[in-house]
């Protein structure tokens, strides 16, 4: 009889991270059996997740600046990199405010807890977890996302970003582990995953399967990306949990190579293959260039020999994740930078911009319609003036509203519409982070709106679907679209005015009517039928 060998399936490594201890209740250790316990006080575990939550959305990573900062000295970047790389810097220094977060969408908390043997709570943990949660957005200007299901139809909004998705695993030793994640809609939406056969790695390279997925991401989910592939797994939802820690680079210090007992391993060689194949997709950071996404992880798990799930995931341009623990030396969070100031290239937005058209939004759609019609695809432009908000629900409403009535308001018809959905204004100010959202998700109401004489020229972010382009073409309409990401800075700068004007009920989901200046934007889809992702051949 072969003798028990127990090995763990993820070997974690040095843990590297740089933390900063919070001002806490103090832990107190206890004894039974010889063995010693930490005892963890309810207002800790609380105190901990409020303080992550908040940091997360204004702070983010060192590495993760380094990274856009470099794109600056990189002669293969585009000039459409440098643009986006630039508005995302000064986009996290506006964030680090601390007033406004970085993006509009502030995300399902996430956690992911690894508790020690000899951790002592006495508690439910969710439940104080939750309730540091539930503080910081209630307490920061951050936005509630969550919708309760009433029904299978009819959904109301929590108003507190709660319920979040909590893990606690149980583990040895006398420490408590912790990611935390802000998961924006956007991001997650752009989670793939795919039941290949064995013959995918027995017959071909894995970037032959994958690439077409990859492309298939595009641009709605903010890049560049922190990108992460998964191979293997002994169910889809383990292959799928590791996809998101791997975005986090939680799993950067695993193994290189495997062993007979099935321990995941990042394969660098790839990764190498993967990242060089994004570089020459031409899709870059939005608008054309080599930074579809700053690294690649690739993650390798041991499977069932008749199954091999495979999974593609992101992180955004909102990076937002941070590492925490516990022990008998008091309560750390991962140390995020306060100071992006420093990672600030010495050039101006300005230099980094060709021509540009200035468009009076004060004017009638069919005016503002023949202006675009003068300028190509790629044309970036400079707003001003009046536009309506309204995104997922809003649409779906306005639907119901010409259902009823053969007609739209004429607010609705007479504004060029912006898809975006704000955070909480802060007070003192006149809006709160208020960046575009994917415009994809409302693809199904274009033909319809804009054939009763609605959502001519729309501005969002990300590449849309065919039906768009042909619909545009049919009925003189524009997508304009705009850098996603930068929802504090546009905040800051770019809207003057924030009005809700139906529906005030639906909270971040309300048809708003705002007032822009100096808006940046490009022309992506023309009256003509012309698509700038179109030669990226991307999908939906």
């Amino acid at each position: 009889m072969s003798k028990f060998v127990y090995e763990e399936l993820f070997q974690y490594g040095e843990d590297r991270t740089e933390y900063r201890e919070l001002p806490t209740e103090e832990i107190k250790i206890s004894k039974f059996k010889k063995e010693k316990f930490i005892n963890i006080p309810k207002k800790s575990l609380e105190f901990l997740s409020k303080e992550a939550f908040y940091d997360i959305s204004h702070f983010l990573r060192k590495d993760h600046l380094k990274q856009l900062s470099k794109i600056f000295d990189d002669p293969k970047a585009s000039t459409n990199d440098k643009y986006v790389a630039l508005t995302l810097l000064k986009n996290a220094n506006v964030a680090a405010g601390g007033i406004l977060p970085m993006c509009q969408d502030t995300g399902t908390a996430i956690v992911l807890a690894e508790k020690g043997a000899l951790v002592w709570t006495g508690y439910d943990d969710e439940k104080y977890i939750s309730k540091g949660i539930w503080k910081a957005f209630k307490e920061s200007n951050l936005r509630y996302s969550q919708l309760a299901p009433i029904s299978m139809y009819e959904e109301v909004n929590t108003k507190t970003n709660l319920p979040a998705q909590i893990d606690i695993l149980s583990t040895s030793g006398n420490e408590y582990n912790f990611l935390f994640i802000a998961k924006g809609g956007g991001s997650a939406n752009k989670s793939f995953f795919y039941q290949a056969t064995p013959s995918v790695i027995r017959t071909q390279s894995l970037l032959d399967y994958i690439g077409p997925f990859i492309k298939q991401i595009g641009t709605a989910a903010c890049p560049p990306y922190h990108l992460a592939v998964v191979v293997g797994g002994t169910s889809a939802e383990l292959n799928m949990k590791t996809l998101k820690l791997a975005t986090c680079k939680y799993l950067d210090n695993l193994p290189l190579s495997g062993n007979v007992k099935g321990r995941a391993f990042r394969d660098i060689e790839s990764e190498n293959i993967i990242f060089e194949f994004t570089k020459k997709i031409g899709i870059g950071a939005q608008f054309g260039g080599t930074y579809f996404c700053h690294d690649v992880r690739v993650i390798r798990l041991p499977r069932h020999g008749a199954s091999l799930p495979i999974s593609i995931g992101v992180s955004c341009g909102a990076d937002r994740q941070a590492r925490a623990k516990i022990n008998a030396q008091g309560v750390f969070l991962e140390n995020l930078e306060r100071n992006p100031s420093k990672y600030l290239p010495n050039i101006k937005i300005e230099n980094l911009s060709k021509s540009e058209v200035n468009i009076d939004l004060n004017l009638s759609v069919d005016e503002i319609c023949n202006i675009l019609s003068k300028h190509p695809i790629k044309t970036k432009i400079i707003l001003n003036g009046p536009m309506i908000v309204a995104r997922d629900i809003a649409h779906g409403k306005m639907k119901d509203y010409l259902t009823k009535n053969g007609k739209l308001p004429d607010y609705f018809k007479n504004f060029p519409i912006y898809y975006a959905g704000p955070a909480k204004t802060p007070k003192g100010m006149q809006t709160g982070s208020f960046g575009p959202t994917t415009a994809g998700r409302m693809d199904g109401y274009v033909e319809m709106f804009q054939k009763h004489g609605a959502s001519r020229i729309m501005l969002a972010k990300g590449n849309r679907s065919k039906i768009v382009k042909d619909s545009c073409k049919k009925y003189n309409g524009f997508y304009l679209g705009s850098i996603g990401g930068p929802g504090a800075i546009l905040a800051q700068n770019n809207i003057k005015t924030v009005d809700c004007i139906k529906f005030p009920e639906l909270g971040m989901e309300a048809i708003w009517k705002i007032e822009v200046v100096n808006f940046p934007a490009f022309i992506v889809i023309d009256n003509k039928g012309n698509d700038f992702f179109e030669e990226f051949n991307i999908g939906q």
